[in-house]
Order: structure tokens, then sequence, then C-alpha cells
């Protein structure tokens, strides 16, 4: 199959160092080369790819000071793959709606993952005009606020088995990996290590937009002796550091559309406390692979049951349900059922193509 895989140009692909989106499709671009498909990846011209890369900038928009107009570049990105669009059998975006008038009168067969928040009231607006365009979610719970739009199935997220390797979290330390911002949380997550005397690792990055957040309410909480603040960390990394912690905190507060740092962590067996929130409860177990949680009263509860999960059961269910094979085989699948829908001539009509939630058990 001829695939083109359209990423952001936000981050490389994979990520320098933060970056969910891009590094998804990363390890979904690998898989299909590893499958023998003959793959093409539109992004930032410092990824690193066994695909054929196409870039229009040379290197990833944040890391570039320099950069001004983030959406310039995505708009000549997106009319290079117009203009080669009849070499694909399936063009794959990941560049959120930005793609949609680019591809409304496209002939070759197209899908657009959407890998944000699905709640932002603007999006209504956006969903009622494009409401033919196919699209993918990621989680169960990340699609409900948008009921028009044309989901044609849910693929949750996967990692490479061999990335990571269980470990025995013998570190005695809680992880926080991820952003500082209001809505994931960190104060809480410092709030449960004080309270039950643990230490807390904390690796994250700080956005322009969230550094007035960042100085006001959690710069100072950084000075408390049990919390140690790493800055962004890489991919190798993250072995070592969700592998040695105890438990990964995860106390979100926003309909969290998926989560990647939850299933890093259940490739190292390390279980997850995290509060009932967006994709949450598609990924937790209770007292399998981590604590679902409603407050800190709970998170505490259930910190005093961690040692009764098993890691190495954490890491099974990770090798069951989330790898890239499987989020692989999940996409093909949809890629099939598009062109074969193609072949019709109403392919994107709302009413005659139902949902296909794509499940790989």
């Amino acid at each position: 199959m001829r695939i083109a895989e359209v990423a952001p140009l936000y981050e490389s692909v994979p990520p320098k160092l933060y970056g969910g989106t891009e590094r998804i499709v990363s390890y979904l671009t690998e898989e299909l080369v590893k499958e023998g498909h003959d793959v093409t990846l539109f992004a930032s011209g410092d990824s690193k790819t066994k695909a054929s890369l196409v870039s229009v900038i040379p290197e990833a928009l944040r890391l570039n000071k320099k950069c001004e107009d983030t959406i310039a570049p995505h708009v000549v990105q997106l009319q290079e793959v117009k203009e080669r669009a009849d070499e694909f059998d399936i063009i794959h975006f990941h560049t959120d709606y930005l793609s949609f008038p680019f591809t409304e009168c496209l002939k070759t067969p197209h899908l657009t993952t959407l890998h944000g928040k699905l709640s932002i009231p603007e999006l209504q607006f956006v969903y009622e005009k494009f409401k033919d365009q196919p699209v993918v979610c990621i989680s169960d719970a990340q699609c409900l606020p948008l009921p028009q739009a044309n989901f044609i199935g849910r693929v949750h997220h996967g990692l490479p088995a061999e990335l990571f390797h269980l470990a025995s979290g013998t570190g005695e330390y809680f992880a926080y990996l991820g952003r500082i911002s209001p809505e994931k949380r960190c104060d809480r997550a410092i709030e449960i290590a004080i309270a039950s005397n643990t230490p807390i690792k904390i690796a994250a990055k700080i956005d322009k937009a969230d550094q007035e957040y960042f100085e006001r309410h959690i710069q100072h909480l950084f000075q408390h002796p049990l919390v140690e603040y790493l800055g962004e960390i890489n991919e190798i990394q993250k072995q070592d550091f969700l592998g040695n912690a105890k438990a990964l905190l995860f106390p979100i507060d926003w309909p969290e559309p998926f989560g990647l740092v939850m299933i890093e962590a259940m490739a190292c067996g390390t279980p997850i406390i995290g509060w009932d929130m967006g994709s949450v409860p598609e990924v937790l177990e209770n007292g399998k692979n981590g604590f679902i949680v409603h407050t800190i009263e709970e998170a505490l509860g259930a910190v005093k049951k961690l040692p009764s999960i098993d890691r190495s059961t954490v890491r099974t269910v990770f090798e069951e349900k989330f790898t890239a094979r499987r989020m692989t085989a999940a996409y093909l699948n949809i890629f099939q059922n598009l062109i074969e829908e193609n072949k019709t001539p109403y392919l994107y009509n709302a009413e005659s193509l139902p949902l296909k939630v794509v499940k790989i058990n």
C-alpha cells in the first residue's frame, strides 16, 4: 500500500524532547515500513525515518526561536501533499482540521486522526461545516463532544514493544511526566507526594503559554525537599525515569484525549494513579495496572495499595492492548475500508458510511 503520513511541523518526527502527536506518527510510520508498505512521511527536515521524507522546512517549529508564524509552513506542506495526492493509495493526516479545506474535493482516500481536546466550543462550528470529513479518534471519551463529526474509527495509541522493558521500580519515588499546565495538575502530584512522604521527580516542559501559571502557582512548590525538577527528558531517559518509579502520578483536570505517558509507564511495568477523566478509564484497570481516583484522599489510599500490583501484570496489559503493532493493524483496517469505499461514488456520505469503531482485542 502506498501511504502518506502527514505530521504537524511543531516537533520533529520523532520529537527530540516533548511531543505526543509526532511520537505516535513516528511509531506508526516505522511500523508501516517494517510491514512492507511504501510510506512517505511529510514532516520537518530534522525528522528521522525509514520512510521517504518530504520536508518544506529544515527544522521543527517549536525549538526554532526565529519562527514567527507557525501556520504558514503548514499551509505550504498541505498544498505539497495535495499536489502529490495521486502518488498514494491513502493519505493520513495528523494536522487537525487544517487539512479540511485542502481535502474537500480530493479524490485520493484520506482520513485525519484527531489528537487533541475536542470540547473546544469553536470546533462545533468547524465540524458542522466539514461534517463529511473522515476522522479517527484516539479514545472513546475524546469524540463525545462532537457527535456530528464523521468518525470512522477509534484507535488507541501504541508503542513499539521493544521501546521500553519491565523494570523493578526500586527508586521509591513518584514520577510526573508531561507538561506544567493548569489542566495537568502538577500541583496535585506534589501534594500527593508530600502527604505520603514520598519523593517525586518531575520531568516536564513549560510552554511559553504556561510560563505565568508556572511562576505563580508551581515554582514555589519545587522548593520542597521531596520535589526534584528535571526539565524535559528524551526517549532514552524515560526508561530509567519511569522504570525506577514506584508509580506514575497522572492527576489531570481535563478530558484527556489519550495520555501517552500512561502506556509509556505501563511498558516499564510501572503502575499509574490517575484521575477519572477523559481516556483514563479506557487505559487503567483498577487494581491491575493502576488505580482510578477522584480526590486527593482516594489517591493517598491508592498509594497504600500500590504493593498489591504486580509489575509484570502491568507490562502484560501493555503488551496485550497498547503496542504499535496493534495500533498499526487497526489503522490498516481503516485504510483498507476507505480504499474499498472509494470505489463507490458516495464515499463520504455521512448517512451511508456508519461509524467503524476499530477495537483490536
